[in-house]
């Protein structure tokens, strides 16, 4: 999961728009990748990108590489307005491909 540093949310925030990315790339996921990850032990990782103009340029580069995704968009109802893109989640996929995308990121 790829968060924005830019929006300054708060930890709680921040864990909540990551619930919603894992989630949502979950549901997309096919069940081979699903079934890989879960009996690799449903690895998760939380990487920093500077700000949306850099977090929509991981999406382009994520599928372009075809790879499960979903973005967040937060509904408004607490630190953000409505409709901010707020978080990229990428896979379940094998970490050589993942790291195409987000491999020079560092962790939050």
């Amino acid at each position: 999961m790829i968060i924005r540093e830019d929006l300054g949310m708060s930890p709680g925030k921040i864990a909540a728009q990551c619930c919603h990315a894992s989630l949502g790339a979950y549901r997309r996921a096919g069940k081979t990748d699903l079934a890989k990850w879960v009996l690799s032990g449903e690895k998760k990782v939380v990487l920093l990108c500077n700000d949306l103009a850099e977090l929509k340029e991981l999406l382009k580069k994520a599928k372009a590489l075809k790879l499960t995704h979903y973005l967040v968009q937060d509904a408004g109802m607490t630190e953000l307005k409505p409709g901010t893109i707020t978080c990229l989640s990428i896979g379940p996929a094998s970490e050589e491909l993942i790291n195409k995308v987000s491999g020079s990121l560092r962790l939050l």
